[in-house]
């Protein structure tokens, strides 16, 4: 496996494989083996999952960095987050969150990690109609 560079900076956090982690400097981060991390904006903490699509978010967020003891349940407790928040959105944004919904395996979540910020990203930036 080739080595992951990451450059973080000063007051940024970043999860790994579960553990918390703060830099309190600038720091160059170099993974050398296969880890489960976010960091940076990736990382949504729980007063910020505000609408459906960031509750979702947060859901899959836990779910990937669990360890793997917790993981299913975490994958479970998605799942049934993304379901209800899918039955209760407009008819327009269903085949949005199916196609959520399909990449929550254990393999995929980081891809459905992925499809759930673009879908914030377009939500909010979205003009506000009524």
């Amino acid at each position: 496996m080739s080595s992951l560079v990451l450059e973080l900076k000063q007051g940024e956090s970043m999860i790994l494989n579960g553990a918390v982690i703060r830099f309190k400097t600038r720091t160059r981060l170099e993974l050398n083996s296969h880890a489960r991390f976010l960091f940076g904006k990736q990382i949504m903490p729980a007063e910020e999952a505000t609408s459906p699509l960031r509750q979702a978010y947060f859901a899959l967020q836990q779910a990937y960095i669990s360890d793997e003891e917790e993981r299913p349940e975490a994958l479970q407790r998605a799942r049934d987050n993304i379901r209800r928040l899918m039955g209760e959105a407009p008819e327009a944004q269903r085949e949005d969150w199916s196609a959520l919904l399909r990449l929550t395996s254990e393999e995929t979540v980081l891809d459905a990690l992925k499809r759930a910020r673009q879908m914030i990203r377009a939500a909010e930036s979205a003009p506000q109609g009524n």
